[in-house]
């Protein structure tokens, strides 16, 4: 009998998402630092190529996790933040970030001790 593993567990949809390689940072950085330009973003995150930063940018505003603001001067300027669907998982983050803290320390001597058998 086969499970669907959005039945199994409930957030791996939130996991698909959120927690995707570079998802995770922009969405960090945008939270962070408030309203930002491609560039600043690209220089804030780095080892992120542009067209990965424009991939993901797009899934994340098709979500409804940020939103994009084009004006239209001379030249254009294009301006990114999170929503407030966004916002709304800071507390998530920050939770992460406080058990990262506590506890990755003692993921690093786990794997040390599993490599040395």
């Amino acid at each position: 009998m086969e499970i669907d593993p959005e039945v199994a567990c409930p957030i791996a949809p939130v996991v698909d998402i959120v927690f995707s390689r570079w998802t995770t940072p922009i969405l960090w950085s945008l939270n962070e630092y408030g309203r930002q330009r491609f560039v600043e973003l690209e220089r804030r995150i780095t080892k992120i190529t542009p067209k990965v930063l424009t991939q993901r940018l797009r899934q994340l505003e098709r979500d409804g996790l940020v939103i994009r603001t084009y004006h239209p001067e001379v030249p254009p300027r294009v301006e990114y933040e999170i929503s407030e669907l966004g916002r709304s998982l800071a507390p998530l983050f920050a939770t992460l970030a406080d058990w990262a803290t506590l506890n990755l320390d003692k993921v690093a001597d786990a794997r040390q001790d599993y490599d040395a058998r």
